[in-house]
């Protein structure tokens, strides 16, 4: 299966409290840097969902594209080996706006990442409601591929959220066989329901086939790393061994 050279990846959010990004001074990023050297963790940031990517205001631009910087320059510091990032949001009735928008912003912080050596993912996020008056952007194939085909770089590459795609028509089926899996870093999983609402269930609370994706991943060469992205840390590292045993049983050589 895919997967980081040795120890687990863990994503750390630097938004809030003690963890904020500009809380951290030199000696801090040295000693987390030294712990997950020591320990063979893998780190990995992943920015904020409530942060528009697709922002056009003025001021509120200028503040995400800062927002996204200091990011991109905290990683290396502390050893990160990616950050996710997403596309931002629309209103429905600027759409358009909102993508040229994100699809700039994305294409200024990739060179910016260019130049720190750090490495943007850019997620497929999931549905909202119908009715809903807030949609996030790249949920579908169609909108995803929007901004992967315009940007082409070495420290840009994909963030691909599997529960994210069941709840599309598509599904995850449809999702692996549409998308480029040699710039998939890093598969997100997570249980839901299948055509169903936004949910980061346990395994085995929803009907996702975990099993089956993993087969379909591995056969076509997923070389990246699995991230689980449910419930609390102990949570997640319980269910490795059984994601494990999903694979094993859907004839992946573990």
């Amino acid at each position: 299966m895919g997967r980081p050279q040795r120890g687990a990846p863990y994503r750390y959010p630097l938004d809030t409290g003690a963890n904020a990004f500009t809380r951290f001074d030199d000696a801090r990023c040295r000693a987390i840097r030294a712990a997950c050297e020591g320990h063979g963790i893998h780190l990995g940031l992943h920015t904020l969902s409530a942060v528009n990517v697709a922002e056009y205001s003025p001021l509120l631009s200028e503040a995400v594209d800062a927002y996204l910087r200091a990011y991109i320059e905290i990683a290396p510091r502390l050893g990160a080996e990616w950050i996710v990032v997403h596309a931002g949001y629309h209103f429905t009735a600027d759409v358009e706006m909102r993508m040229q928008a994100g699809l700039e912003r994305l294409q200024r912080m990739v060179e910016h990442a260019e130049k720190h050596g750090a490495r943007l993912l850019l997620e497929n996020l999931n549905k909202e409601p119908e009715k809903a008056e807030v949609h996030y952007l790249a949920h579908t194939v169609e909108e995803w591929r929007h901004y992967y085909e315009r940007i082409d770089s070495p420290a840009f590459a994909l963030s691909f959220t599997a529960n994210h795609a069941h709840l599309m028509p598509d599904g995850v089926e449809g999702f692996i066989e549409a998308i480029p899996l040699e710039r998939v870093m890093e598969v997100r999983l997570a249980d839901c329901w299948r055509n169903g609402h936004e949910e980061h269930l346990r395994p085995g609370e929803g009907d996702f086939d975990f099993g089956d994706m993993f087969r379909r991943l591995e056969a076509k060469g997923f070389r990246g790393h699995y991230m689980n992205a449910f419930g609390s840390l102990e949570d997640m590292q319980a269910a490795r061994h059984w994601m494990v045993e999903r694979a094993r049983q859907a004839g992946v050589a573990v």
